[in-house]
């Protein structure tokens, strides 16, 4: 099967949007399928074509950026050219194109499944409040058009204002999870290199972005470092030059001043160091603060490495912590509760400890892809049967 998987950003762009679909692409290229990935050159060192994970990439040119949009004048070209030479479209949402695929889709015959991976929220600015409405038409004429649209949950789906309107077209598909490997001396390493020993140590993996509510768990230490003055916070992920986020980063300047040197910063971490973090850290915590954050699969990865999670009770960001037990849900946006379930977790963690196999195996990429291919071919057929 010839599979053309589109997006606004791709790698090497980090994001849970741009690691999904690179965990789906490798899983489809080791399922023996021929992937195509179409995207934006947001970044003009980037090479026009190549070769990556036996996945061909495709990056037209960006002419013009729009917020977080961008504006490619050859998209078009190489949408036509691609969508007749590939079996299926797998169209991931937010992404401004998504219309004109699936409606390439509808007049091929060919099956266009779209990816829903969060609604889009932007600082409520006019200008941002046009870019909403712009993207909210584009999300709805691509729903018509497509045959499908995969949800992560049925939780977050009947809670989205957008997927909530295609529940007949919605497929559940439990996102694809893989972590790297590190065994006990690489966690012992982890620990003596970031003075970790001996103290109780809380993760966040993400982006400094706003819809992250990085500074809840920032407003949540005190009272944590009341009862626990040793702990540390360590951040995993990209937090210098976010896209469209300096002026969080300046919002959050004082409060991480504050802690000095029990919050560290340790940037984009490959996957075996990730493995590390997370089982270097007591629990983690995803504060999320809206439906910009349908899932979280950080959780999963830290779930997967033992490490138990804290995350607010967002459609579907609850959905982890429900499935498995490890953890506990906070309200959004309220620091006191977070220090409070934080407290529980790490004063009773056995409590919240559950078999990672089983977890690891409901989200396997390869699960995923299998459950995609499933579905395409189901569309496939229904379309050879007209």
């Amino acid at each position: 099967m010839r599979v053309l998987i589109a997006l606004t950003y791709y790698r090497p762009h980090v994001s849970g949007l741009t690691i999904y679909t690179e965990r789906l692409g490798r899983a489809l290229v080791r399922r023996g399928h021929r992937v195509t990935v179409l995207t934006s050159r947001f970044d003009r060192s980037l090479p026009a074509q190549e070769t990556l994970d036996g996945m061909d990439i495709v990056r037209p040119w960006v002419a013009l950026r729009i917020s977080k949009g961008v504006i490619m004048p050859t998209f078009g070209y190489w949408a036509n050219r691609l969508a007749l030479s590939h079996d299926v479209l797998s169209i991931h949402l937010p992404q401004f194109d998504a219309p004109g695929i699936a409606l390439r889709g509808r007049l091929l015959g060919k099956p266009a499944v779209l990816t829903y991976h969060s609604d889009l929220s932007l600082p409520p600015t006019m200008f941002n409040r046009l870019a909403n409405q712009v993207v909210n038409v584009s999300n709805h004429a691509a729903g018509n058009w497509a045959d499908a649209i995969v949800a992560y949950t049925r939780d977050f789906a009947e809670h989205s204002p957008y997927l909530s309107q295609y529940l007949s077209k919605v497929r559940v598909i439990p996102p694809p999870v893989e972590v790297g490997k590190a065994d006990p001396e690489d966690v012992q390493a982890f620990r003596r290199k970031h003075n970790l020993e001996g103290h109780k140590v809380i993760g966040m993996a993400a982006r400094l972005a706003t819809e992250k509510g990085v500074e809840y768990l920032l407003e949540a230490a005190p009272s944590i470092l009341e009862k626990h003055p040793g702990t540390r916070f360590l951040f995993a992920g990209q937090y210098q030059n976010v896209l469209g986020e300096d002026t969080y980063a300046r919002k959050l300047a004082p409060l991480l001043t504050a802690l000095g040197d029990r919050w560290t910063f340790l940037g984009v971490l490959q996957p075996d160091a990730m493995a590390a973090f997370f089982k270097s850290c007591d629990l983690t915590v995803l504060p999320s603060i809206n439906s910009t954050e349908t899932f979280g699969l950080v959780q999963i990865e830290s779930m997967i490495c033992g490490t138990p999670v804290v995350a607010s009770g967002l459609p579907g960001v609850r959905e982890p912590v429900r499935m498995t037990g490890m953890g506990k849900i906070v309200p959004l946006r309220d620091p006191s509760a977070l220090a409070e379930a934080v407290l529980e977790v790490l004063d009773n963690r056995p409590k919240y400890i559950q078999p990672a196999g089983k977890i690891a195996e409901m989200f396997s990429p390869d699960a995923t892809a299998a459950r995609y291919e499933a579905l395409f071919q189901e569309i496939l057929d229904k379309k050879k049967s007209v």
